[in-house]
């Protein structure tokens, strides 16, 4: 594992979103979902494709606050632009578990 300063991590902008909408991707390689998530005033709604099928439906993630990555650039994932990295912990069989704050906070607040 590499070090990195605290410089290095203030450079990362992860913010607390809401997912208001959320669609199947059946173009994506591997199982995904396209998500629509408000940051608030201070982003706006972006847009973001995760591999979150395994223990996730879509009724699950309607309102559900997640951290993401919010200053990468946008990246095409077949035809859909994600603009947003969602975290979230990969577990030993592959599937993905969102981070997320554990009680409600504004939208668009930074982690620091």
């Amino acid at each position: 594992m590499s070090e990195i300063t605290y410089d290095d991590f203030e450079k990362v902008e992860i913010r607390v979103g809401k997912i208001i909408q959320v669609e199947d991707f059946p173009k994506a390689r591997k199982p995904a979902y396209k998500l629509w998530i408000d940051f608030g005033e201070t982003l706006g709604i972006k847009k973001s494709s995760a591999q979150i099928t395994t223990l996730y439906t879509k009724e699950d993630l309607a309102d559900r606050h997640i951290l993401a990555v919010t200053n990468f650039p946008p990246r095409q994932v077949a035809d859909f632009m994600s603009e947003v990295l969602v975290l979230g912990i990969v577990l030993e069989d592959g599937a993905v578990a969102l981070v997320q704050p554990d009680r409600p906070v504004p939208l668009g607040k930074r982690l620091l």
